[in-house]
This record gives structure tokens, sequence and C-alpha cells, in this order.
């Protein structure tokens, strides 16, 4: 299957430029607390939008939630989903690279006490004190697009990781976009050797460009999962088949899922209850066994795994792995020697 962007330089990630509501945001943020790059001489960098003191909302959240955004322009109403999850608390925006356009965009939606962004590009910024501190202080944390391989390499096994597995334990709202969203799941595919497009993953499923992790954080509900962005416009359903058959096939799990988000659409997660935003579709991926060839520098062979497409306003439950009364389009897709087939009418791959 042929990537539909492979003339194109492809991004590792949204790197966050949410202008749609800036104009509105610098009118609202006029007299209020607004300070960056603090803490210069640091490696890290700080900005904040609104109070810089902590928050103390009086109600701790009463169930695990998690945002999964796909790419692309921003979703407004996913925003304000996990800002209402938030307490009226300190929304927390980390990220590796990039600047801090995501403060007044979220500060212009009202509901929190503040609205900061950590740049963290290095392990000793991901250990130092200041960026443990403001993390775990967090009533929302958010990882804006960019490279995923920058968070595997700089906050895998840091204070950062300790400090984010410390929120999803207290049930703190979690989210990310882009490459924020593949670092989610209990399987990441970790872009340390650069991006891989579906058809090379389908003709080698171990092409030194497909490199998985599973030793990073854990968003609620994503157990055995890995996610994937982009997925319509970067035709990534065939290297998101491949993810799949390579966990299985290296045995790090007898049963792999997949959720794939289309851009400009989010998936919000409250319990085991899943709620498309947006305007594309999300996708559910299950494994049906070993694939029957996956092996080095020969085409995949892997059939029947199970598609459930969210396009609607349904839910979909995490935990059964199923969509409520009806939410869901179901259909199966097969690699078969390097070419991805599906069961819909017309062969429809998504």
């Amino acid at each position: 299957m042929q990537d539909q962007y492979r003339t194109r330089p492809v991004e590792q990630g949204h790197a966050g430029r949410p202008w749609r509501r800036l104009a509105e945001a610098c009118a609202v943020i006029v007299g209020l607390a607004v300070l960056g790059p603090a803490h210069a001489d640091k490696p890290y960098q700080y900005y904040v939008v609104g109070n810089p003191a902590d928050a103390s909302p009086s109600q701790p959240p009463r169930e695990p939630s998690a945002l999964l955004m796909g790419g692309g322009p921003d979703v407004d109403a996913a925003f304000q989903w996990m800002i209402s999850r938030a307490g009226g608390g300190d929304f927390v925006v980390i990220r590796a690279t990039g600047t801090d356009a995501y403060n007044p965009y979220i500060y212009a939606m009202g509901g929190v006490d503040s609205v900061e962004t950590l740049i963290i590009p290095s392990r000793d910024a991901a250990n130092d004190p200041f960026v443990i501190d403001r993390i775990n202080k967090a009533e929302a944390l958010f990882i804006a697009g960019g490279d995923q391989s920058d968070y595997i390499n700089f906050w895998k096994g840091t204070g950062v990781e300790q400090a984010i597995n410390g929120l999803i334990a207290r049930k703190v709202p979690i989210g990310g976009t882009s490459a924020g969203l593949s670092v989610l799941g209990q399987f990441d595919f970790a872009a340390l050797n650069g991006t891989v497009y579906s058809d090379d993953a389908l003709s080698n499923p171990y092409t030194k460009r497909v490199t998985l992790d599973r030793g990073f954080i854990t968003a609620p509900g994503l157990d055995f999962v890995i996610t994937d962005a982009h997925l319509d416009t970067r035709d990534r359903m065939g290297r998101l088949v491949t993810f799949l058959a390579r966990i299985v096939q290296d045995g790090w799990s007898g049963m792999a899922r997949g959720i794939g988000v289309d851009v400009e659409t989010a998936l919000a997660v409250a319990g085991t209850s899943a709620t498309r935003l947006g305007s594309g579709s999300v996708y559910f991926l299950q494994t049906n066994g070993l694939p029957q060839v996956c092996q080095p520098r020969t085409p995949l062979t892997y059939r029947n795994v199970g598609v459930q497409r969210l396009s609607g306003s349904g839910r979909f439950d995490l935990q059964n792995w199923r969509g409520y009364d009806g939410a869901t389009s179901n259909y199966n897709l097969s690699a078969e020697s390097g070419m991805l087939y599906s069961t819909q009418t017309g062969g429809a791959i998504y």
C-alpha cells in the first residue's frame, strides 16, 4: 500500500500552532500574570499564564481519564472536555521542542487557574526538581506534538516519567496529540530511527524504522494498546497492523490492540468509556492470534485483524473492546504478502 504523502516531508508530530483563538486569547490575558521564558539559565523553559501560585481544587478526580488527539488542527471541544475534568486547577503542557502557543489558547477557554508550558529537551531537564514539582502539581497534563523519539530518549526512566505515573495514579486527566498521543499506550511506536511508511512496514516488519517501546507510561484504559495519529491523511493503517503483528510475534503480549485517530479528531476516555470528538473517525484494532508470516526482510502476512470504526456520537467500551449499541462499523483487515486487504464493500481500508 503506497503512502499518500511519500513525496512530502513528514513531521513526527503536530508542533502545536493553535492560531484560531490567538487574537481572542491575547485580549483575555491582558493584565494577567504572564511569565516566560522563566528560569532562562536552566536546562528547561517554563511559561505560565494566569495564577502562578499552586491551585487547590476542592474535589479530587472521581475516575481516571485520558484524551487521545490525532494531530492536525486542535479540537476545541477536546480541550474543553479535559478542562472540565481538571477541577479549575492548573493545566500543564509538556513538550521537548516548540513554544508556549498552547498557553493563551487553552487559557482563553476559561475554567482553569493557570496554563503552564514546560519545554523539557534533555534528561537533565527531565530530572530537574522544578520540572518534576510543576508536573506533580498539575490538575491536567497534556503532551504536545513534536517527535516521540525525544520523549522516549529524554523522559523515559526520569523524574518526568515518575511524575506522570503519579498523576495517572491520582486519576489526573492525561492527554496528548500526534507524537504526544503516540506515547500514551502500553506499547509505543518510538520513531527512534525516524518515521516509517505503511508500505515499508508491510514489506519488511523488521525494517530498522519499526522501533517499538514498552517501557514508558500507560494512560488510563490503554493496557495492551499501541496508538497512532494522522491515521487517514498519512495512510498509517498498514503500519499500525504491522506494529500489532510485531508485538504478538515478539512475545510482548499474546493479544494486542491498536487505536488509530484521524486528524482533527480526539477520543475522550472516562473510566473505560470512550467518546469521539471532532470531524474524523477513530479505529479500534485487535489481533487474532499470531501472524502467519512475520520475519525480517519478508513481506507481512497477517489475516483477520478486527477493526471497529467509530465515526458518530456513540461510545466505545475499552474494557470489553466493543462499541455500545451499534456505535461502530466493523470489518477485518488482512495483510497478504505485504499488501493490505479489507472485507469492507469495495475493499476500503478506512
